[in-house]
């Protein structure tokens, strides 16, 4: 079971996703943001003691206008995570989430000692560029995103059609609001000068991507995997960008395994 409270911060009151026991991790999410019936989350949940700050701006925290930057957002998740009374806990980003969780590991280097980054973005190759997501529609999300694109659009509508008020009202106001915080690390190109740091990261780093990955392709694995010393790259089949989604036991079965080994 995931609960749900409030931490505050110096830039904002900001909720936090938590559930399970065992080890201490934290779980950085995508542009999309995440919640408690999240399936990764509950089968993380099974094997940690999870800990899920939303960012400011999305689900019920607080907006941040003062969170202008990467460093900012750096040293905020770094509060969050002193706010929570962690010490060195396995630090998991996903997309958006990893970019900061990343940047986190560079900035910080002997407070990050395992390091798990789920398809991150950050970095930029000029031969695979990233799609511009702030400028298309819901429909054209699910076969970017996902392997199954058929599936993916189920996920994200719970089932009703994407055209459908019910679901594209709600979806708009919020895709705005959460993008509009996301779009100060990500717009116009998710790069923000990560590349030259990744050779600060010390921690034991594991990199997992989905084969299907049309946003952040494969091609960016390899470029995380040559900037960080001794990162472990672990590629799942039948998945795309949204791998958490798709295949969230073998993401979280990954973790487990990699949490669990020796550093």
């Amino acid at each position: 079971m995931i609960t749900v409270r409030t931490i505050a911060t110096h830039h904002a009151n900001v909720q936090c996703l938590e559930g399970g026991s065992g080890a201490d991790l934290v779980f950085l999410h995508d542009a999309g943001g995440v919640t408690p019936a999240h399936p990764f989350l509950l089968r993380l949940s099974e094997r940690f003691c999870v800990h899920a700050p939303l960012l400011p701006g999305f689900g019920g925290s607080d907006d941040a206008p003062s969170v202008r930057d990467m460093l900012d957002v750096t040293l905020h998740c770094f509060d969050v995570i002193e706010a929570l009374g962690l010490s060195r806990p396995l630090l998991v980003g996903h997309s958006l989430g990893g970019m900061i969780a990343s940047e986190m590991a560079a900035v910080a280097p002997n407070d990050v000692e395992r390091l798990c980054l789920i398809a991150p973005a950050g970095l930029w190759l000029d031969e695979h560029p990233i799609p511009d997501v702030f400028s298309m529609l819901p429909a054209q999300f699910p076969p970017l995103l996902f392997h199954d694109p058929e599936a993916g659009a189920a996920m994200m509508t719970a089932g009703v059609r994407m055209d459908d008020p019910a679901f594209l009202i709600p979806f708009l106001v919020t895709n705005a609001r959460q993008l509009g915080m996301a779009g100060k690390f990500l717009f116009p190109i998710p790069e923000r000068g990560l590349h030259e740091r990744l050779y600060r990261i010390k921690a034991r780093t594991m990199l997992l991507w989905g084969q299907s990955d049309r946003l952040i392709p494969l091609a960016y694995a390899e470029a995380f995997r040559a900037g960080i010393a001794g990162a472990e790259l672990v590629v799942l089949p039948e998945a795309g960008h949204m791998v958490t989604l798709e295949q969230p036991e073998a993401v979280a079965a990954a973790i487990a395994r990699f949490g669990a080994a020796p550093g």
